[in-house]
């Protein structure tokens, strides 16, 4: 007998599609399972985000878009789940009827308890939505995976609804997260990418400690990694020791995502960041000083209220001076129950997508000028998949989906998916790079 389809479509960030692969092993028995497929199914489940304006907007374009599958009868149940229905559940079921059930954030077994009553009449017991999950069915490539170490964030940045939406930090057990990352290692992965909302934030919930030090080291012991990866740190409290570990143990990626949103120190005061000009400045330097040659992925917002041309300025200063290898610009966008959204958005949008774009502009000067240097280097590349006429693949400076890529030519090459080959690197463009397979 055929399985009915899953069509699980996940937005947002990387720990929603965690939670999606989470949910994704729960039905797997019973369901053929895909991820972000075009392909027909029986059911549709979307996990959404509802971080930003912009991210908002296409969760719920995405809704609308299922819906009307649903009214036609194309797809039989559709479900959403995530950020945005946490947040705007009781509008949402307001205005789009053709939905069979609305989720939160914490609802990866009662959205499954659901569909297998529904569709199958398995059970009927309550479940308890705090027992971890260690099973995943990948949505990634089977060489990397992300490790979600924690929930929630006990920042309290002005203009942030995630503590809103996912509540305080809460730490999952480090022998939880061994024995995921051991299963992760005996799926086959080769890249590890450690993320959280606040990652140096680790264990400090659970004995008043921090514990992300602690957490790599015991990592590092799984030999199958030939990659860890760090992902959204926090400029206040990162220890020392773990970018001297970064230094010292090569299988640790020297790269960095760690937001820092603005530089002006009026603007930071006023974002509630906890840090001012000289210490964003200071740890900066202080990290290239611990880790020479360490890439820096991170993020500015423009249009914050109250934000002046000058201190825009400022941070254009910032940004040409600090030469950033990645850096991505978001517009401020009010968000309901946050500080920020009782102050005057006093930035025109027009100004704002401005900002966006002058920043974007000398960030891709900057990244062509950093990819150029890099030409007749000879860099160890991950291959993560076969596009056209080349094998695409990263270096340990890249980040999935984000970040640069590495196009290598597949005439005179035999590689595989998941391969870690040695490239010298030929040509450079704004965000990519060209190489070819080398002895050395």
């Amino acid at each position: 007998m055929r399985k009915p389809k899953i069509n699980i479509v996940t937005l947002g960030c990387s720990k929603n599609k965690v939670d999606s692969e989470r949910l994704a092993a729960t039905l797997s028995d019973k369901y053929n399972i895909v991820h972000d497929s075009d392909k027909k199914s029986d059911i549709v489940i979307i996990n959404t985000c509802g971080f930003i304006g912009d991210a908002k907007e296409e969760s719920i374009d995405t809704i609308l878009e299922y819906a009307e599958l649903r009214k036609t009868n194309k797809i039989k149940k559709l479900y959403v789940m995530g950020c945005l229905s946490q947040r705007y559940r009781k509008d949402l079921q307001e205005e789009i009827h053709e939905v069979d059930g609305f989720f939160g954030v914490e609802s990866v077994q009662l959205i499954a308890n659901d569909i297998l009553n529904e569709e199958l009449e398995v059970r009927n017991e309550e479940l308890n939505v705090s027992t971890y999950y260690h099973e995943r069915l990948l949505s990634t490539p089977s060489h990397y995976a992300y490790l979600k170490i924690s929930e929630g964030c006990n920042r309290r940045c002005a203009f942030c609804a995630i503590p809103l939406i996912r509540g305080e930090h809460v730490s999952v057990p480090m022998e939880d997260l061994i024995k995921e990352a051991r299963l992760l290692a005996d799926k086959g992965v080769k890249e590890l990418i450690l993320i959280a909302q606040d990652l140096t934030y680790y264990g400090r919930d659970i004995d008043g400690q921090y514990h992300i030090v602690e957490l790599v080291k015991r990592l590092l012991e799984i030999k199958e990694f030939e990659w860890i990866r760090l992902h959204y740190g926090y400029p206040q409290g990162f220890p020392d020791e773990l970018l001297d570990l970064m230094n010292n143990e090569p299988r640790i990626c020297n790269y960095i995502d760690l937001p820092l949103q603005h530089i002006s120190t009026p603007i930071l005061k006023n974002m509630r960041r906890g840090v001012d000009k000289e210490q964003t400045i200071n740890f900066v330097k202080n990290a290239r000083n611990r880790v020479p040659g360490i890439a820096f992925r991170t993020t500015f917002i423009v249009g914050f209220p109250g934000e002046t041309e000058e201190q825009f300025e400022e941070l254009c200063d910032f940004v040409r001076e600090m030469k950033f290898e990645r850096a991505g610009v978001f517009a401020y966008s009010p968000e309901e129950g946050t500080p920020a959204y009782e102050m005057e958005d006093d930035v025109p949008q027009e100004v704002k997508q401005e900002r966006v774009d002058t920043i974007m502009e000398i960030q891709q000067n900057i990244s062509l000028e950093i990819n150029e240097k890099r030409v007749g280097t000879v860099e160890k590349v991950l291959i993560d998949r076969i596009e056209g006429d080349y094998y695409i693949g990263r270096t340990q400076y890249d980040s999935p989906e984000v970040d640069d890529e590495i196009l290598i030519s597949i005439d005179d090459n035999e590689l595989n998916v998941g391969d870690f080959v040695n490239v010298k690197l030929i040509k450079a463009d704004y965000f990519d790079l060209y190489g070819e397979v080398s002895d050395n």
